[in-house]
């Protein structure tokens, strides 16, 4: 199995497909590198995709008493170092927000796109965490919109058998802390000038039943980015790119044959 020797650790990572143009798909925290087999198959026909293990999570152990979330940007840089990937289109899924947005910002020249999949992470201030939770109460209020913080029920009750394998997946990762998003790991928040640095081109893809970040918060951040675009895909909750592979690929491929010309 691949492991890359990366910021004190072995990352484990997978790479599919061939191209000089490279993906790099960074998963959510009920996720690992399997998440990401509805889309391996449609993006590997035109590009090298990466896919791999945050620390703590799949077959990537993180150090004792080690940096998690604070790490994840570093962990990025130094996988696509030993891959000899200059630059790459970033895809993010809720937490992965951390590594694909912070990689981002902190390797402005290597990022050649940004997708930022039912995430505004690590953008966080007080009025954006208000609407979060005022959204989510919202949510949470209407019938058969979320179950857990993963996927609408809509979808557990279209397919029953999808929502059984993304658990099965998440079931793969060891065990965390119960404050790994939340607690003294994560990193700073960017400011908005920061954000509205970004030059690289991003589009933002939001479910329009996703309690934890519906279209107006995922708005918040997709506004400061110059040239971006916010998809909806409609009846979707928190893993469009899960609950409606199709829709995803399609937006997102779209997207980036847009860039690359």
């Amino acid at each position: 199995m691949p492991h890359a020797p990366v910021n004190g650790i072995d990352l484990y990572y997978e790479s599919h497909g061939q191209g000089d143009d490279v993906v790099v798909f960074a998963h959510g925290l009920g996720g690992n590198h399997l998440s990401w087999w509805q889309q391996l198959p449609a993006f590997a026909q035109s590009y090298r995709c990466v896919v791999f293990d945050h620390r703590a999570f799949g077959d990537s152990p993180d150090a004792p008493d080690g940096p998690g979330v604070g790490a994840f940007v570093e962990d990025l840089r130094g996988l696509l170092d030993h891959l000899g990937v200059e630059g790459a289109y970033l895809v993010g899924q809720s937490m992965g927000g951390f590594t694909v947005l912070g990689f981002a910002l902190a390797c402005p020249d290597r990022a050649r796109a940004l997708v930022m999949a039912d995430t505004i992470f690590p953008y966080r201030n007080n009025d954006v965490r208000a609407m979060m939770r005022r959204e989510g109460e919202r949510g949470r209020s209407q019938p058969g919109v979320m179950r857990g913080a993963a996927y609408s029920e809509a979808y557990a009750e279209r397919d029953p058998d999808g929502a059984f394998l993304y658990d099965a997946v998440s079931r793969l990762n060891p065990p965390r802390p119960d404050d790994f998003l939340s607690g003294r790991t994560l990193p700073p928040s960017p400011s908005e000038a920061q954000i509205m640095g970004l030059r690289c081109p991003a589009l933002f893809v939001a479910g329009s039943d996703d309690p934890l970040f519906p279209p107006p918060v995922m708005a918040t951040v997709q506004r400061m980015v110059w040239g971006s675009r916010l998809i909806v895909a409609p009846g979707a909750g928190h893993s469009v790119y899960w609950e409606q592979p199709d829709f995803f690929n399609r937006v997102v491929l779209d997207f980036l044959a847009r860039c690359g010309r």
